[in-house]
């Protein structure tokens, strides 16, 4: 079975950065769609970005779209999530998570997901 293990989120100022990073424990991570969702209290998990498997497209929510940008190291089992101009409603735990084998980046629902993270928790303050 698939491991995804998230780190690098962090008590951050509005306007600051953060990168977070999942690291997978499979070679065969390179064939699949990863995807970044994000769950704050109270609040359904939802999407914040995907990339396709070979690290081609990507797609995010409106949300994040310009702010944010997902990335891959095939080669280091890596998905990336850089985020830039963060707000305070982006205070949430975040989770990556794998998609369809060869899949696109157009995958933004959480039942397209299998295997997920732990999450790690990103904190905005104002």
């Amino acid at each position: 079975q698939v491991q995804l293990v998230e780190s690098g989120g962090g008590l951050v100022q509005a306007g600051g950065s953060l990168r977070l990073s999942c690291a997978a424990s499979e070679r065969t991570f390179r064939s699949y769609a990863m995807g970044w969702f994000r769950q704050a209290p109270g609040k359904e998990r939802e999407f914040v970005a995907a990339i396709s498997w070979s690290g081609g497209s990507t797609s995010y929510a409106d949300s994040v779209k310009g702010r944010f940008t997902i990335s891959r190291d095939n080669a280091q089992k890596l998905v990336y999530l850089q985020m830039n101009s963060l707000k305070p409603e982006d205070t949430a735990v975040y989770y990556c998570a794998i998609g369809p084998e060869y899949g696109s980046s157009s995958f933004q629902r959480r039942f397209d997901y299998h295997y997920w993270g732990q999450g790690t928790q990103v904190t905005v303050s104002s």
